[in-house]
């Protein structure tokens, strides 16, 4: 066995990936530089906004004009919020047509074409907790969590990037026809927990 003397003097240590990924689409010179690089978001900003739909289609329970109709009201949520940063001079949605498929890459490209410097890209998810599915109990508790990245366009970085969930329980109203109503209402209250807190993160960073 080779004595730790034999590697004294030699330079021994490993800077960069010793490992062939042919997946990889980031060269290593490339990661080199992002990594040992300085980044700076710019002062006044263009802001388009985009949400990437992750819910199996079996969670989705509601009909399509409550769908949309809900999901207008958390892009909206979103929007107000962020047109309160003195930072963001514009803020445009990037529409589902756009975008035809839900990947950076064509994200990126898509706010490129609309002239965006970042691009705030969330997604949603939202069920209720399975032990108040299995019993036909009036207590519901629903759950929501909000995953939201800022990327900025013209170099592909992701300088902020969180994930929050929150919970809402309650009853069904007198004023709900069915349990489902119920269900809709909490989960609703649950994403817009976490829309706010999350834009409270969102507002903090630009501020640095």
């Amino acid at each position: 066995m080779a004595s730790m003397d034999a590697y004294s003097g030699r330079d021994t240590l490993i800077t960069e990936s010793l490992f062939n990924d042919r997946s990889s689409t980031i060269s290593e010179a490339a990661i080199q530089q992002i990594l040992d690089g300085q980044f700076k978001l710019p002062q006044q900003m263009r802001v388009a906004i985009v949400r990437i739909d992750n819910t199996p289609q079996k969670q989705v329970h509601w009909n399509d004009e409550q769908f949309l109709s809900t999901q207008q009201a958390f892009l909206d949520q979103f929007s107000e919020k962020l047109r309160q940063s003195p930072r963001v001079t514009r803020l445009t949605l990037i529409p589902d047509i756009v975008v035809a498929k839900s990947s950076y890459t064509n994200i990126r490209e898509a706010a490129v074409r609309m002239q965006a410097d970042v691009v705030v890209v969330y997604s949603i998810t939202t069920d209720l907790y399975s032990k108040y599915k299995a019993f036909a109990n009036p207590d519901m508790k629903a759950f929501a969590t909000t995953q939201l990245v800022l990327l900025d366009v013209r170099t592909g970085l992701i300088p902020f990037s969180t994930i929050v969930t929150k919970n809402a329980a309650g009853v069904k109203a007198k004023s709900e026809m069915d349990i489902q109503e119920a269900r809709n209402r909490l989960q609703q209250k649950a994403v817009l927990e976490t829309i706010d807190e999350i834009s409270k993160q969102l507002q903090e960073f630009l501020k640095g």
